[in-house]
């Protein structure tokens, strides 16, 4: 078999039948791929909608796991299950693009045994109407992905095998081959379940085998996801909790992605300090960043321009980094002391959780 498919999902069955369905027509013959989704915790709806979607048998397995042990664990618990000499993780809001699994199977970089490679995939988030200003931000800069910055090397004619780095590593949509996966051991689970097992697998296969990470447009699935302000900082302030266990357990490679000893006391003394000192500031800023959202962005916009959507990325930088630094700031501490800050700016559910 060609290609594992590897699926993580919790509590989403429409969003996950729309990404089973299009996985069921793709260009790869039926008998060269399969479909594995791991149900984080019991969830009969989503089993239920996945069959649904998927009209062959067999070719989908779904495997119930411990609840809201978090992605990491959940493809853990698939890996072993696989069949496929590549394995490609998505996102369960990944609606791929017919030959996403062929582009990623019989990619030339999986058969190079000297110089092995992880390839990423084109992930684009869906243009949802109206497009709002934020919205348009997220898809053109790095708040989240730097899918741009690959888009623009792409069309300026650069090497096709340059290596983005472990950072480039999301498993939204993206392929191993599964013998080097195993190799090292499959995913690490770190003690708050969202963030960073990507990048540190990522790290690993380059320690172990020099692995690149390789960008692959052909390989392309739609992002279907609509991203609202305050998801996207609650977002970062899961990360910046989850950043504290991460750097302790795997701190060679936190060391690596941050530059810098995240643990050390200066920094926690840091974070204190800026996080309850710029909270007014912030407040006002969240509710610029909120404005965004409900402002067309071809009126604000007229014509793409990139100058005016690079100074609102950098305005908006500084409440990114709050969020973050507060998130840092309750694991060191144990507290949720930055946590009912960032809440009181926010509203509710800022508290660490799986996230899928």
């Amino acid at each position: 078999m060609l290609a594992s498919v590897i699926i993580p999902t919790r509590g989403r069955p429409e969003i996950l039948a729309r990404s089973v369905a299009a996985l069921a027509t793709q260009s790869l013959l039926r008998g060269d791929y399969e479909i594995l989704i791991g149900l984080d915790g019991p969830d009969p709806a989503s089993e239920i909608a996945a069959r649904s979607a998927w009209p062959h048998d067999p070719g989908l397995l779904t495997i119930d796991c411990a609840a809201q042990s978090g992605q990491a664990s959940v493809r853990n618990r698939l890996i072993p299950r696989a069949r496929g000499r590549v394995l490609v993780f998505l996102n369960d809001d990944v609606v791929a693009e017919r030959t996403l699994i062929e582009s990623h199977a019989t990619d030339a970089a999986h058969s190079a045994s000297a110089s092995p490679s992880i390839v990423l995939g084109s992930t684009p988030w869906r243009v949802f109407k109206p497009d709002s200003l934020f919205r348009r931000l997220v898809r053109a800069s790095s708040m989240v992905f730097f899918y741009h910055r690959m888009d623009e090397h792409v069309a300026r004619g650069g090497n096709a095998d340059h290596d983005w780095g472990f950072r480039h590593a999301w498993l939204l949509n993206l392929s191993i081959r599964a013998d080097l996966v195993r190799a090292v051991g499959g995913m690490s689970v770190f003690p708050s379940t969202y963030g960073f097992e990507d990048d540190e697998l990522a790290w690993r296969l380059r320690e172990r085998f020099a692995a690149r990470v390789l960008y692959r447009p052909g390989a392309r699935g739609l992002h279907d996801h609509r991203l609202t302000p305050d998801e996207y900082l609650r977002r970062e302030y899961r990360l910046g909790y989850a950043a504290w266990g991460f750097a302790h357990q795997a701190p060679r490679c936190a060391a690596d992605l941050f530059r810098r000893d995240i643990t050390a006391q200066g920094e926690i003394d840091y974070a204190r300090e800026f996080v309850f000192r710029e909270s007014k500031s912030m407040e006002q800023l969240h509710g610029t960043l909120r404005s965004w959202d409900s402002m067309p962005a071809e009126a604000v916009l007229g014509s793409w321009s990139k100058e005016l959507l690079h100074a609102l990325y950098q305005q908006h930088l500084p409440l990114k980094r709050w969020c973050w630094r507060a998130g840092l700031l309750d694991a060191a501490t144990r507290s949720t002391g930055a946590g009912d800050v960032v809440e009181a700016i926010l509203g509710r559910g800022t508290e660490p959780a799986a996230v899928v």
